[in-house]
């Protein structure tokens, strides 16, 4: 049936068949009512995001909120965010113990990863969060300008020596005497490489290189995380290799027929920050290997906020002085004069809570299943970790005096971070990944119809106009296509443009009450 009939049909109220409707759209003289329409395809599957707790973070907990209320976004974003430049900047300075007995101990070392549709306002978030290291990194590159002066100067001085004493060596030569020992102010001094505290977009080979001149480590700051999720075998092979040991914090030998001897690298601990976007979800964690590199990752996954102007300017001195605290934290030193980190332990009280957590979490290990039971197996060693963290965040945001042990309102607050917020929202970046990609399409088609108040869509149009960046092949649209068929947002209505055969338009009607209109 043609476009022209079927409107003559439908005006004249007279029954007709020439052309089926898959969706029984006219029976007779009525049109049949809508159904009501499935909202929950909007989240595709996704849970709730669920509330953060605040007291890991103490005092400092106004603070986050003026700078995510500055940066418009939710302050979870922020949150975590400073966690993770509080790690990078403890590094491997100080590291955690969780019992006397136990040889068990974990690096200041944390991968984090606020989760959000380009509009969440991620980066700005992760902008306030790491804005003070921008200067403080600037005031070491200038001493660090300072200091090669007096390499220079020594540099010149083993020139000298050298020639003077290979004057010598030739000189002995002749003489058939013995051959003088070179000096010590002879050899050449080995170049400082300027002070690190943040890389961006570094391959595993430049991040080796920075690690090898900077012992305490590095914040991997990324834009975008799913680029740096999928592009570790991009450049050489074992990159993701690479990071992988990057979590642990330990020594690591790099041999390379370029160099003239292996680079030894003290602490490869290399802790990461970067966004994500839902809709690349799937790719970066379903189409790698499940090698326990995604559960090493804290997950923060808002829901975007509406945009307030800020009521105040937050006071990001306050931040600094905690980072530059922080930086200020100075290692141990071997006998051999090596730097080695201070070791903090659980106190007894808090010994014994973090041993009945581990029970309970093993429970839930038996009870899990994929990416979650990997996360859920990497906890016992995050929790330590975070621990480490929020006790020296407490004490940088004070005056007293740096803590020696972990105490038990650390640890509870933050098991609370853990079992309130943490678990809760890898449940729902993994639940959204493991979904068919046609479920995840629907809602991003969802969306899309909500935000343009669509009445009508074609199939084409979606596939070639819509932006949505999984709906550029036919098939994806018509999987999304039928999936909102099935939830009762969309009613088929194949047409033709005027009078000529040929296959029908994929158009929909869009339930009104999809909109808020009337269901009839």
């Amino acid at each position: 049936m043609t476009a022209a009939a079927f409107q003559a049909a439908y005006e004249d109220a007279r029954p007709f068949s020439p052309e089926p409707f898959e969706s029984g759209m006219m029976v007779g003289r009525k049109a049949n009512p809508w159904s009501d329409p499935d909202m929950t395809v909007l989240t595709g599957g996704r849970t709730t995001p669920p509330e953060m707790p605040t007291d890991l973070f103490g005092s400092l907990w106004p603070l986050v909120r003026d700078l995510a209320a500055g940066a418009g976004a939710p302050a979870e974003y922020v949150a975590v965010s400073i966690i993770a430049v509080a790690a990078s900047l403890v590094g491997a300075k100080r590291a955690v113990k969780p019992f006397a007995t136990a040889g068990w101990q974990e690096p200041c070392v944390l991968w984090v990863a606020p989760v959000g549709d380009p509009s969440s306002n991620k980066s700005p978030a992760i902008d306030a969060a790491t804005a003070p290291l921008k200067g403080m990194e600037r005031e070491l590159a200038e001493q660090h300008k300072n200091g090669l002066i007096g390499w220079h100067t020594t540099a010149e001085r083993a020139k000298a020596e050298r020639s003077e004493w290979q004057a010598k060596v030739k000189q002995a030569t002749k003489d058939g005497v013995a051959t003088p020992s070179m000096p010590d102010a002879a050899v050449d001094p080995d170049e400082p490489q300027r002070p690190r505290l943040m890389v961006q977009d570094g391959t595993p080979e430049a991040v080796m290189d920075i690690l090898a001149g900077n012992p305490n480590g590095v914040l991997h700051l990324r834009d975008e995380l799913a680029g740096w999720l999928m592009s570790f075998e991009r450049y050489s092979p074992g990159g993701r290799e690479f990071w992988l040991e990057a979590f642990g914090g330990r020594h690591f030998t790099v041999d390379r027929k370029s160099l003239k001897a292996p680079l030894f690298i003290e602490f490869n601990g290399v802790t990461v920050l970067g966004g994500i976007q839902p809709e690349k979800l799937s790719d970066c964690l379903l189409k790698t290997a499940d090698d326990g590199l995604v559960a090493r990752f804290l997950w923060a996954w808002p829901d975007p906020i509406r945009y307030q102007r800020p009521r105040a300017l937050a006071d990001a001195s306050v931040l600094e002085r905690v980072y530059r605290r922080l930086l200020s934290l100075q290692p141990l030193r071997n006998e051999e004069g090596e730097p080695v980190p201070v070791v903090l332990m659980l106190n007894d009280a808090a010994a014994l809570i973090f041993e009945e957590w581990i029970r309970d979490n093993d429970l839930a290990i038996k009870e899990a299943s994929g990416l979650y039971k990997g996360f859920l197996g990497k906890l016992r060693g995050i929790v330590l970790r975070l621990a480490l963290v929020a006790e020296l965040i407490a004490w940088a945001a004070g005056d007293g005096r740096e803590p020696t042990a972990i105490r038990p309102e650390t640890l509870v607050a933050v098991l609370g971070f853990v079992e309130d917020y943490a678990k809760p929202s890898a449940l729902r970046v993994f639940g959204d990944a493991a979904l068919p990609p046609s479920e995840r399409n629907a809602a991003a088609l969802g969306r899309h119809i909500l935000k343009t108040g669509a009445q009508r869509i074609n199939a084409r149009d979606v596939q070639r106009g819509s932006g949505i960046p999984s709906l550029k092949v036919a098939a994806d649209v018509e999987g999304a296509t039928d999936a909102l068929v099935e939830a009762g947002w969309l009613r088929p209505m194949p047409m033709r443009d005027g009078d000529t055969p040929g296959k029908a338009r994929k158009d929909f009607l869009v339930n009104p009450a999809v909109h808020g209109g009337a269901n009839v």
